[in-house]
């Protein structure tokens, strides 16, 4: 039972949601700045060392979230949280030291620790608040993923000042200096101005705290939370080199509209966290992965110019043709209609087209003196399907679907105090380092599927499936639950739409 004075918990609240905010931006700078040192020919990099530097802050982050996780119940968050801050501070630092590739890799695998910091803060904001605070709070907490947008945001601009436009190369050493003296502060301010406190299962041994991973609903929370932490984590990186390749716009401008995406997500935990308070984390979540399901689902379709056989003439009976032109044939007397090519679609680019839309032609496949007999194929007809896949469209459901993962992600971790309320951070790490994972699969399998495809919108195709798996599963376990618990209802239960 948590006792604590709000005023306390709210004030611990802030400083967790701080250091998350910070890590956070942190644990993405890779993103920003291997991307700027490679255009800038700083370093000669291929895209799989590229790929590497990317993949490797997350996947440290994530695998380390489970252990992470379980010592914040055994020690308690505020001294997990000031090592973490102050240890990842180093290997940020020595990053403006770095001259090779062997030496980045190391350092980023270092500081991708800060992944950890997620951990760290869920087990240590859920000690400190009431049942029916939690989903509030762990809301209010996940505000701290909108350090990914700030490093999108800010970091291009501090690089260019930093160089002074290119002229000064080395300059871009001072950017890891500037996130190494911001992690420490907040470390110091964290060590000044919180008190400890852990879990009562703290003198639990390690098998106990690990012992309920074995329960399958650990892994189906897992699954959720692949989908909205680690798809959000994956379309963060993946949306730049999308935008650039599918709509044609410069890299700022993909940022830019990489960061209206990644944005939400943080602002809409906070939503989530109070949604799921309000209406139990059970009900959010049947929104949110139907929506997740729809929203994907409307992304499916790509960019595409799609010409099919159509309608063509046939001769209604015998003769000579005697006239072949652009807009008619004639075969003796009897004069036949010619569909000719539109050409509206020359100059798409500068039309708002929002819906797919159609041209159709014919072209005269006979001349004239040809003898032709009754049904023969006198102009072959084709049908030109266009889809321009409008970017501000794409845009607005990239958000959309953003703001729904934001407020699973909040959802996910309600679950987790109401079922493991004496092992939140070992069930929260495990479900962390699931949802991490995602986003360190997500981009390799994504490339994958665009090679093997050759479509950008497989990722979407690919999200609209998972969205689909958790529905179901969801939805049989709760059916299932309701059969045992409450076998009047749960016919009832069956007919009602979800999702």
């Amino acid at each position: 039972m948590n006792t604590a004075p709000l005023s306390t918990a709210h004030r611990i609240l802030f400083f967790n949601t701080l250091a998350f905010i910070v890590c956070f931006a942190g644990w993405m700078l890779n993103g920003v700045l291997v991307t700027y040192l490679v255009d800038a020919g700083i370093f000669d990099w291929g895209l799989v060392e590229v790929g590497w530097l990317l993949g490797v802050p997350v996947l440290t982050g994530s695998l380390m979230r489970l252990p992470v996780g379980i010592l914040t119940d055994r020690i308690g968050g505020k001294w997990v949280f000031i090592a973490l801050l102050l240890g990842c501070s180093v290997p940020m630092f020595l990053l403006s030291k770095a001259n090779s590739y062997g030496a980045f890799l190391t350092l980023s695998f270092f500081f991708g620790l800060l992944g950890t910091s997620f951990s760290i803060g869920v087990g240590f904001t859920s000690v400190w608040y009431p049942k029916n605070w939690q989903g509030r709070a762990l809301g209010l907490f996940g505000l701290g993923t909108i350090g990914s947008a700030l490093t999108t945001m800010l970091a291009p601009s501090l690089l260019k000042t930093f160089t002074h436009n290119g002229a000064n190369p080395e300059g871009w050493r001072q950017l890891p200096v500037i996130y190494a003296v911001a992690l420490a502060a907040i470390g110091v301010l964290f060590l000044l101005f919180t008190q400890n406190k852990k879990p009562e299962s703290s003198d639990k041994t390690l098998l106990t705290l690990l012992r309920p991973l074995k329960n399958v609903r650990v892994w189906r929370f897992g699954l959720y939370y692949f989908l909205a932490f680690g798809c959000f984590v994956t379309f963060s990186q993946w949306l730049l080199p999308y935008f650039v390749n599918v709509y044609n716009v410069n890299l700022i401008t993909a940022g830019f509209l990489a960061s209206a995406f990644s944005l939400p997500v943080g602002i809409f935990r906070a939503v989530g966290g109070w949604l799921s308070d309000k209406y139990g984390a059970r009900k959010v979540m049947y929104w949110v992965l139907g929506s997740s399901m729809v929203l994907s689902f409307l992304l499916i379709i790509p960019r595409m110019e799609i010409y099919s056989p159509g309608t063509g003439i046939m001769a209604t009976q015998a003769g000579t043709v005697t006239l072949v032109a652009d807009s008619v044939i004639q075969v003796d007397e009897k004069q036949y209609p010619v569909l000719q090519k539109s050409h509206k679609f020359d100059h798409v680019d500068r039309k708002a087209m929002i819906l797919p839309a159609k041209d159709v032609w014919q072209e005269p496949i006979v001349k004239q003196g040809d003898q032709v007999v009754k049904k023969q194929l006198l102009a072959q007809g084709t049908t030109m399907i266009f889809f321009k896949a409008n970017m501000w469209v794409f845009v607005v459901i990239t958000i959309l679907i953003g703001a729904c993962w934001g407020i699973g992600t909040a959802a996910v971790f309600k679950y987790i105090p109401e079922y493991f309320p004496k092992e939140i951070g070992a069930v929260g790490g495990m479900v962390g380092m699931i949802g991490g994972l995602g986003g360190f699969v997500g981009p390799i399998l994504f490339g994958y599927l665009l090679n093997v495809t050759g479509l950008w919108t497989s990722s979407w195709m690919f999200v609209c499936l998972l969205s689909c798996v958790c529905v179901i599963w969801m939805h049989e376990v709760i059916t299932n639950m309701m059969k045992k618990e409450a076998p009047h209802l749960a016919d009832k239960f069956e007919k009602i739409p979800q999702g």
